[in-house]
């Protein structure tokens, strides 16, 4: 089968691999319909993440039609449609019990990380039964793709953490993927203000006509200022940082209320700082977390009755014979004007 590999830092290849069978009673083969690019496959590439070695299929997201199942799945059959989660969960260790499910002992972020994903044309999905959701007849498998990761990841790591409550404000660093699912699920709770910061003016605009109230570009000095304004000088309830470098993650610390919340979402490859010296009096939270996806059964509900419209994410196509075309048009965002990219395989 055709597959993405990592060779190491700034090294991919479109390459022939072996199509992978089962080998644990819990796993499925999943033959991919349509996957996609997460700026965390970026961050693989740059060589932020250890855990992703070389000769590692990457991609954690995705949909397809069940190809064969271990004898212990009970849950799928063969020729059944199913999205595929970021998350590996086997539902019995203590993590899972405890619904940290990327923390499960034998699964978590594995997929495109420590075992082979989904950018390739067949992948291996253990714990099937706990890790894989049915996909309702006549859905818009496309529109699905966006729940595999970063509408869950926008709804759990930014709103939730961010205890984002109706009628308060909020201000989302970053309007990639990450940032406007965060901005399209925090409308859910009907704050009075999202407040998009971004170095690109056309993903202001794109967050403009997803929901936002105001727009700021964050190239000048007066970002924060603008901030506060909007705020009556006091600053934010809630600032979700969406981009996983050093100057969005201090924006979030110059802009926060007292009594607020620090919602750190992007990756990180190298150290921040932490301005505690003005911040330890401010009642600030900070909180960290890596996407568990338990909303994804509500977000599956809430995309099938229309209440928000994932698709909005995707702006190109390409076929995974394209893959590496599509890398670099999610690679050159800011020329492209890409947000999610859809490859079909």
């Amino acid at each position: 089968m055709k597959a993405l590999v990592y060779n190491g830092p700034g090294k991919k290849a479109l390459e022939e691999r072996p199509k992978p069978e089962v080998k644990d009673a819990g796993d499925a083969v999943v033959r991919v319909l349509k996957t996609t690019i997460c700026g965390t496959d970026l961050h693989i590439l740059k060589g932020d993440v250890p855990t992703c070695t070389p000769g590692r299929i990457l991609g954690h997201e995705g949909v397809g039609v069940i190809d064969s199942v271990g004898a212990g799945v009970t849950a799928f059959k063969p020729g059944d449609h199913v999205l595929v989660s970021c998350i590996s969960a086997c539902g019995r260790c203590d993590y899972c019990r405890r619904g940290m499910y990327s923390h499960c002992r034998t699964g978590g972020w594995i997929l495109g990380n420590e075992i082979d994903g989904t950018q390739a044309e067949f992948v291996r999905i253990p714990h099937a039964d706990t890790s894989l959701y049915p996909i309702p007849e006549g859905a818009d498998e496309e529109a699905l793709v966006m729940l595999s990761d970063i509408l869950p990841t926008g709804f759990e790591c930014g709103v939730l953490n961010g205890k984002v409550a109706p009628g308060s404000t909020v201000a989302i660093v970053g309007s990639g993927p990450i940032g406007l699912a965060a901005l399209l699920t925090a409308q859910f709770y009907s704050p009075a203000q999202i407040i998009m910061l971004d170095l690109d003016e056309n993903r202001l605009q794109v967050a403009k006509r997803f929901g936002a109230t105001h727009t700021i570009n964050a190239s000048g000095e007066a970002a924060a200022e603008q901030v506060k304004a909007l705020t009556g000088g006091m600053g934010v309830d809630t600032a979700i940082e969406a981009v996983g470098v050093p100057a969005t993650f201090i924006t979030c610390q110059d802009i926060v209320a007292p009594g607020g919340v620090i919602a750190n979402v992007g990756v990180h490859g190298v150290k921040v700082d932490l301005h505690l010296e003005r911040l330890w009096s401010q009642n600030i939270s900070i909180t960290t977390r890596l996407v568990d996806t338990v909303t994804t059964p509500m977000l599956l509900k809430t995309v099938g009755a229309q209440r928000i419209d994932p698709k909005l994410l995707i702006t190109h196509h390409f076929k995974l014979d394209q893959i590496l075309d599509a890398y670099d048009t999610f690679g050159r965002a800011a020329e492209t004007q890409a947000l999610k990219v859809i490859i079909e395989a």
